[in-house]
């Protein structure tokens, strides 16, 4: 009986050592989009996230799940998103994780071919990051 109380007080333990980085939250929230999982992608999300893309805001992830999320998790599953380059900093209870991307795929009839960046600022709400703000950008490849 000592063995399986142990091991349970141990992994408690570990837990936080296992915390998800700000990079593999970012990763984690792009998975659940392609993966059709809106709830998820949603709960990598602060209340108050601001989006910034093509010169538009949502100023919360109420406003977010409720307009483009929908959108994005359909693009998403009919598309293939390649980091090409990526860099994560952080200092305290800030991150900032900036990527440059490429995405192709076939999305309502039409070839998808575009390169992006994406900056994100995550905040270290206890033992994990969480999303409160992205800023999207994309261009046609030539």
């Amino acid at each position: 009986m000592r063995l399986p109380i142990s091991l349970l007080v141990l992994s408690a333990v570990s837990a936080p050592l296992f915390a998800a980085t700000p990079s593999e939250t970012l990763a984690e929230f792009h998975e659940a989009l392609a993966a059709g999982k809106s709830g998820q992608a949603s709960e990598l999300l602060s209340p108050e996230i601001q989006i910034y893309e093509s010169g538009y805001v949502e100023r919360s992830r109420e406003e977010y799940t409720g307009h483009h999320l929908k959108s994005d998790v359909e693009f998403a599953k009919f598309t293939k998103n390649k980091v090409l380059k990526q860099s994560e900093r952080i200092d305290g209870k800030l991150a900032v994780v900036m990527q440059e991307t490429e995405t192709t795929g076939k999305y309502k009839g039409s070839n998808v071919h575009l390169f992006g960046t994406e900056t994100a600022l995550l905040e270290k709400q206890g033992e994990k990051w969480v999303i409160v703000h992205i800023h999207w950008s994309s261009r046609k490849s030539k």
